[in-house]
């Protein structure tokens, strides 16, 4: 028994070195990502505009709304969101924690794409919601860590 306890206390010593490495990695990308966008633009030209891949879009519902009238497009809402998720045009949502809305992640090259897309729910055709855009696209300073690296001073 003392054995199994000892090999558990090993793998688990391993298995956070391990993880202590990764995330030192990842903080590491993560600052290079950063704090190397203004050294990119003095060393050379612009860097070539990132595609929009997703846009995330925030919805609340208008403080004014009449609940009945929510109430009654609600069931509807759902169905249609679901419909827009199957066919791929929702990639994921996710209720507010503060309880103010809903935080849609849609796959959309544009805001205009994105938003035929929220327009055709029900909450957006009645009226009774905000929306608010926000494209998103690959992290441009991470290109950095992909160019050669600089020769050595001096050759």
């Amino acid at each position: 028994m003392l054995g199994k306890h000892k090999l558990y206390l090993q793998l688990t010593g391993e298995l956070m070195t391990i993880t202590r490495r990764l995330a030192s990695r990842v903080l590491t990308a993560a600052s290079l990502a950063v704090s190397l966008p203004a050294l990119a633009g003095a060393q050379g030209p612009a860097a070539p505009p990132l595609p929009t891949t997703v846009v995330m879009v925030n919805l609340t519902v208008k403080p004014d709304v009449d609940r009945a009238a929510l109430t009654k497009t609600m069931p509807g809402e759902i169905r249609d969101t679901v419909q827009a998720y199957l066919d791929g045009k929702i990639q994921q949502w996710f209720g507010r924690s503060d309880g103010r809305g809903v935080m849609f992640l849609v796959n959309a090259s544009s805001v205009a794409e994105a938003k035929a897309v929220m327009d055709s729910l029900p909450l957006a055709k009645e009226g009774l919601a905000n929306f608010e855009y926000t494209p998103l696209g690959p992290l441009g300073p991470m290109r950095l860590l992909l160019a050669p690296p600089a020769p050595p001073k001096g050759q």
